[in-house]
């Protein structure tokens, strides 16, 4: 069917529709619970006429073309007792109805149900349940039931997903193996930009838990969802208001056992609706502060060795020596961080009933977080071959035990007073403003959003000092996954005098990226089997701006502070060092004689190469349109298809920067070329998709998917930039002429939901993966790039062959309400998920494909497990999160593959009422004091290991519900 042909039967279904109604009604209703909390997924059915519908996350379903007369809705909820309302249709009017659920069983009250009870877990699970597509659905009362502060933490615990950890918290969310960028978030149907300045990853931890209602994954997208979405679609969404007056507020504080230092929350949410129902609004605002850090060990491995002989060549270059070594760490760091992180929320939702047909509404939010941040880092190199010399080393069979290294002890902070405080902060901010609408004309269910979004970071003032030496040391890597160097002689260690100044730099970072989204719905009835559906289609315009601009300046010093024992110091050694107390941090530039320094762009010299390689805009524009029907083909046989469209247009600039070599014969001068580069790229994708689900029973789906999703490159990948790095021998490339990773995917899944509220679920699923991107590594063969760069590493984006992605889920949730006596108090959560990979196309640094790599971020194994008691007035539960090792980063050959290792978390929370409405709670979490680890070729050789240690809080909670 063209084009053409599409928009007149869209007419007819128009004009047909609006004619109907001359002679129909509709039915509009709002259905809550028995606290006035809105019911998603409710199932509204007219049996006489077989027509029904399915509540949405504001708890308001439509029935549209419904002959004059008077029927019976018949309303059946997972956990709640069936309800029957009898309702009188007027032809072309639109009638409201408003119907209350209640428990289905009174002995459920002593196992709390409540607004933070079982309502939460039955909540999601009804709305899993008749949802067309394949999701998880967790609402923010189950939230509640574990110990997450922000939405990173809290979505970890759904099937198929693992997160990346920064400093203590889930940050980058992996659905079914997929990297972060391969990801859709959205607030409320809006995509949320990403602050990060060379990818797309959005930062979960950036929004507390406390203001989000609902959360819905997509692990099979519809048409009227963005297509790019590889490995799922997570939508948070934002509370409503309220039917009744709502007041809820959180005061709590704790101890983080890292650094013995508080942490500080506390929350407030208020809403209500007008008497006449039609003006609502919900206000909620959370602060939490915590003070905490980190310890951290660092290394490079390398099995290559070379040594100065003492002879020369014919051109008066010394000849090296290479020997034949073991594995060993040619670098290691050790690191102290201390962070204090305050994250800010605030959101103002307001929606206003115009009548019957019409509801506008606006939800608004803004997320704030500050960290500051100091590090001071010991780093220890090894020097280049020819400054090793015989007498230097020591090798015992094979294995190299002492060399001579350049160490480096650097001070990281910020300027004096203000908000940074002697720290560097680092001010994130992320704020969403949508306005949208929903309407009724006749038979035409019209919805329609726009928003704004903005995402930034700003890390102004950002101080550098490092003092440098060299000595011999001592290679322990007896144990690889605690490698350690320490000077062979102690005395070249402790004595300040030893380290000369090395730097002092200052640096300015500001990323933002900027969203404007539009699009527009529309819904008719169109019954093509007899058994009731819908036909549906939109459009959708997305513009999107991204800008990081920085820079970076460097300061001679060296005249005034000549060694760190001309500065203040300070010393870093803690006995209870969570690596082990043999690792000696030993003395460190201050941060306050650091922030001191009066340092500013006249007195310094700006590095260009440090920073102009990295600064860019692009611009990204996305239109999108889609049609689709959704129809029960059988009574039990319902199938949704259609097909997306996205068109895709960018345009990029930024800089290549060449360093130029000093050359005395020619005249040349060392220096910096700097050439501003620009490109254009556009794209169209189709993306169709189908759907299948299948009753078996009242409590029993079967479900098939088949559809197609992709995935845009990294901003800054796609520049057309050079970045020379002679201190790190590399040169980055990007690469313009990238394609978009597309996927097909196909899924089957079964569900089957208990009456007392829970599920167990198995499905498969499989994608096929093409022209996926990954980071080739080379060594430059000449000077092409710039003179001196031969034998430098180059690092570009490619796109590879193909990938793909098997994979099983099963999970299983449900209170324990068979058993005897109090044991029926006890619930069960558990999910687990399998991946198998593999990638081609991927070329190490000879230029041979490899054969032996599964495709990055793509865990094996996955757990979530809590077991969970709760009678009356006391709930307790213990909860697991694993996730298997699993490749990072593809180096240039196996031995450099980055990976990123095992996670195994234990939490514990608890509450006690009070009373009714004042609750007193305890969170526990990081049991186990996992550390993030990332390892090098295999499990043993520890690359980076961050400990994180215990966090403890405690509080109160209130909530007062009035219908």
């Amino acid at each position: 069917m063209n084009l053409t042909k599409l928009f007149y039967v869209t007419l007819f279904l128009v004009f047909g529709a609006l004619s109907a109604q001359a002679q129909t009604g509709n039915i509009q209703g709002t259905i809550t619970d028995e606290n006035g909390i809105y019911v998603p997924g409710a199932n509204v059915y007219i049996q006489s006429i077989s027509k029904g519908a399915i509540s949405n996350f504001d708890g308001k379903f439509t029935l549209v073309g419904i002959p004059e007369g008077s029927y019976t809705l018949s309303i059946t909820y997972m956990g709640y007792s069936d309800v029957e309302q009898e309702v009188a249709v007027t032809a072309g009017q639109t009638t409201a109805v408003s119907i209350s659920l209640n428990p289905s069983n009174v002995e459920l009250d002593e196992v709390q149900v409540s607004a933070y009870g079982l309502s939460g877990q039955s909540k999601a699970l009804n709305t899993q349940k008749t949802n067309m597509n394949i999701t998880n659905v967790v609402s923010t009362d189950q939230i509640g039931k574990f110990p997450d502060a922000n939405i990173g933490d809290a979505v970890k615990r759904i099937p198929g997903i693992t997160m990346q950890v920064d400093q203590g918290e889930a940050r980058n969310i992996i659905v079914r193996g997929l990297s972060p960028q391969l990801n859709s978030v959205t607030l409320n149907g809006s995509r949320i930009p990403s602050a990060e300045s060379d990818n797309r990853n959005i930062q979960m931890d950036l929004i507390p838990s406390d203001m989000i209602q609902t959360i819905e994954v997509n692990k099979a997208v519809t048409p009227d969802m963005d297509g790019d979405a590889l490995g799922g679609s997570v939508n948070l969404i934002t509370r409503t208001a309220p039917q009744g007056f709502r007041l809820s507020a959180t005061l709590g504080s704790g101890v983080n056992f890292i650094t013995d230092k508080g942490i500080w929350n506390g929350s407030i949410l208020v809403g209500d609706r007008t008497n006449d129902g039609k003006f609502g609004y919900m206000l909620s605002a959370t602060i939490n502060d915590n003070d905490f850090g980190s310890d951290n060990i660092e290394a490079e491995w390398t099995d290559e060795f070379e040594y100065n002989t003492g002879a020369e060549d014919d051109e008066g270059e010394p000849i090296l020596e290479e020997a034949d070594v073991d594995p060993y760490t040619n670098v290691t760091e050790q690191r102290t961080y201390l962070v204090q992180r305050v994250r800010r929320s605030f959101a103002a939702n307001f929606d206003y009933q115009i009548n019957a047909n019409n509801n506008i509404y606006l939800k608004t939010m803004y997320n704030w977080r500050d960290d500051r941040e100091n590090r001071f880092r010991l780093e220890q190199e090894i020097l280049d071959g020819e400054d090793i010399e015989v007498g230097d080393f020591t090798i015992n069979n094979g294995v190299l035990t002492r060399f001579p290294v350049e160490v480096k002890r650097q001070s990281k902070g910020g300027i004096a007073g203000g908000r940074n405080n002697n720290r560097r902060l680092e001010d994130q901010r992320m704020q969403n403003y949508t306005l949208g609408g929903d309407h009724l004309f006749g038979s035409l269910k019209v919805d329609w959003m726009a928003s704004y979004a903005k995402a930034s970071e700003e890390r102004l003032n950002e101080r550098y000092a490092e003092y440098e030496s060299e000595y011999i040391v001592n290679n322990d890597n007896s144990n690889p996954k605690y490698p350690i160097m320490t000077a062979a002689n102690a005395d070249d260690f402790n004595d300040l005098g030893n380290f000369e100044f090395g730097e002092i730099t200052n640096e300015n970072q500001y990323t933002e990226e900027e969203d404007i989204n539009f699009f527009a719905n529309f819904e008719l009835p169109a019954d093509l089997f007899g058994k009731g559906g819908t036909i549906k289609f939109g459009g959708r315009g997305r513009f999107k701006t991204k800008l990081r601009d920085n820079d970076f300046y460097e300061y001679d010093l060296e005249d005034m502070y000549p060694t760190l024992a001309d500065v203040p110091v300070k010393s870093y050694t803690d006995p209870d060092y969570l690596p082990g107390s043999k690792y000696v941090a030993g003395n460190f530039a201050s941060e306050e004689w650091l922030g001191s320094l009066d340092l500013n762009n006249a007195n310094g010299e700006a590095i260009l190469d440090e920073f102009l390689p990295g600064n860019f805009e692009v611009k990204e524009n996305v239109l999108a349109a889609y049609a689709m029907f959704n129809q029960k083909l059988t009574d039990k046989l319902s199938v949704l298809a259609g097909l997306r469209v996205e068109n895709t247009k960018l345009e990029s600039e930024g800089n290549r920067v060449t360093y130029i070599e000093e050359d005395e014969d020619a005249g040349i001068e060392e220096g910096i070329e700097v050439e501003q580069v620009s490109d254009e790229n556009s794209y169209t994708n189709f993306l169709p998709g189908v759907h299948f689900k299948y009753d078996l029973n009242n409590n029993t789906i079967l479900r098939f998917a088949w559809t197609n999703t992709l995935a845009r490159p990294n901003y800054a990948d796609l520049i057309p930039r050079a970045e020379i790095v002679n201190e790190d021998s590399e040169v980055v490339l990007g690469n313009p002429d990238l394609d978009p990773t597309t996927s097909m995917n196909f899924d089957v899944n079964a569900e089957h939901y208990f009456e007392s509220v829970g599920i167990i679920s198995g499905g498969l699923f499989y994608k096929r993966i093409n022209d996926f991107i990954y980071t080739f590594i080379t060594e430059a063969e000449d000077d092409s790039y710039a003179p001196g760069t031969a034998g430098y590493d180059v690092f570009q984006p490619l796109n590879g062959d193909s990938a793909s992605i098997f994979g099983a889920e099963v999970s299983f949730q449900r209170q324990l309400d068979f058993l005897p006596g109090f044991a029926k108090n006890f619930s069960i959560y558990l999910n687990y998920t399998y991946l198998t990979s593999s990638a081609d196309g991927i070329r190490n640094e000879d230029g041979d494909e490899r054969t032996d790599l599964d495709l990055p971020n793509t865990a094996p194994n996955m757990f979530n497990g809590s077991l969970g008691y709760a009678d009356k007035r006391f709930s307790a539960r213990l909860s697991a999160n694993f996730s298997d090792s699993y490749i990072d980063e593809i180096g240039g050959n196996p031995f450099e593959d980055r990976y990123y290792d095992t996670q195994f978390f234990l939490d514990f929370n608890a509450t006690y009422a009070i009373t009714n409405n004042l609750r007193i709670y305890t969170d526990v979490n990081n049991i186990t004091n996992q550390p993030l680890r990332y390892f090098q070729g295999v499990k043993s050789r520890t690359q980076q290991m961050e400990f994180y240690d215990i966090r403890f809080t405690f509080g109160l909670k209130y909530d007062l519900f009035k219908k």
